[in-house]
């Protein structure tokens, strides 16, 4: 008999097992190495990732601008608090406004910007006892108590009541119902552009800019979520570009500094003074290591024509997936914007995670039903197709299972 030797991932997964709070499902490899859309487990077993990071590593492993910013920076200052003036969170500031507008504020993470949003529309309705936020189904806005408050998914919640106060849901595309909503306690309304961990769910044409008239008309800040559109993710720079209809607030996150933890806020000229000193703080946040990675990975999506290539390659990805949609009717609907892609099957999704990890590709699923995938924006076209058909052979093959 042939003996099977150990995982080098084993010793790992043992202390994860000793000594980590069990709040994640894992699969039971350790990654060790990665380089470009690949990574690879301690055994040396290769992975083609095209959900890596899930959607932060924008340029995918180890991309050497990003790689080259991180060293000399950290050889010269990783971080100093934000009472004294930061050269490199002021240059990120200036790149990130000139392709949006107003002014920002840095943070850690996704959720941390869409706090630091929460706070902002609140202390701007203050003076008019204005509170609440309306947000809607299937969104996700982060785990910390206010992001998850605001995230209208009941599982979410389970044994975390009562939530905290504030917050109405709504139903996408559902301008009657999110009208219905609005009073005189409204300060906001807060939507994903394009809905992520809800499965890559986009608004019927014309809706974003219905919120956008409503909350001219009744003097309410719009909130737009990009922590997953934004940094190019769509094709352009920020995801409400692809609309035309600009938000008075902007959060993101995920792929801002290229897989270093960053997050950030960005908001309107005239609302920013309302975030007043003292009302508001992010001990790491605009830290110089992940302002100089934020940077760098925002010169080189730029330098090397990294939009024009999403664009690109989301077309390729749509004419492909189309093409299997008709042939495969346990596929339901196709939902495609730039780099991020969702497949909507007719039966659970998740078992495609792990059938396309045992051929060597990382996906995702969510809503029960999506296959969700969030490729690097400059994965190779040989790559995202390789990836693709590996998707599509396992759908084949849990639709003659069905």
């Amino acid at each position: 008999m042939t003996q099977v030797a150990p995982s080098k991932s084993q010793p790992t997964i043992d202390l994860f097992d000793q000594y980590v709070i069990p709040n994640y499902r894992r699969y039971p490899i350790a990654l060790v190495r990665g380089e470009g859309s690949s990574v690879w487990d301690a055994d040396g077993n290769r992975y083609l990732d095209l959900f890596p990071g899930w959607g932060c590593n924008i340029l995918g492993y180890s991309p050497p601008a990003v790689v080259k910013a991180i060293q000399d920076q950290a050889a010269q200052l990783i971080h100093i608090p934000n009472t004294w003036y930061i050269e490199q969170q002021g240059r990120f500031a200036e790149f990130l406004c000139r392709r949006s507008f107003g002014k920002a504020f840095f943070c850690n993470s996704g959720a941390e910007a869409n706090e630091a949003a929460i706070k902002l529309a609140r202390l701007h309705g203050s003076g008019e006892g204005r509170f609440r936020i309306i947000t809607f189904e299937h969104g996700f806005h982060g785990r910390t108590f206010g992001a998850l408050t605001a995230t209208a998914q009941p599982k979410y919640h389970e044994g975390l009541g009562p939530m905290m106060a504030g917050f109405r849901y709504a139903r996408m595309n559902d301008l009657e119902g999110v009208r219905n909503l609005v009073d005189n306690e409204t300060c906001a309304i807060m939507i994903e552009p394009i809905q992520g961990e809800g499965g890559v769910r986009i608004p019927e044409p014309g809706f974003l800019q219905s919120l956008r008239d409503l909350c001219d008309e009744k003097g309410l800040l719009l909130i737009f979520d990009e922590v997953q559109t934004g940094m190019g993710r769509t094709g352009t720079w920020f995801g409400y570009q692809q609309s035309g209809v600009q938000p008075d607030v902007l959060t993101m996150a995920k792929g801002l500094a290229g897989g270093v933890a960053c997050g950030a806020m960005i908001c309107k000229d005239e609302i920013a003074g309302d975030l007043r000193p003292g009302m508001h703080a992010s001990t790491f946040g605009g830290n110089s290591l992940a302002m100089a990675a934020g940077i760098a990975t925002g010169e080189t999506i730029e330098r090397e024509g990294i939009l024009d290539h999403v664009t690109d390659m989301a077309e390729k990805v749509r004419n492909r997936l189309e093409a299997a949609k008709a042939t495969l009717p346990i596929i339901q609907e196709i939902r495609v914007c730039g780099m991020m892609i969702g497949i909507e099957l007719s039966i659970p999704a998740t078992p495609a995670v792990a059938m396309c990890m045992e051929r060597g590709v990382l996906i995702n699923a969510t809503q029960n039903t999506v296959v969700r995938l969030l490729p690097a924006l400059n994965v190779t076209e040989s790559d995202l197709m390789e990836g693709l058909e590996t998707v599509l052979s396992v759908i084949q093959e849990m639709a003659e299972e069905a």
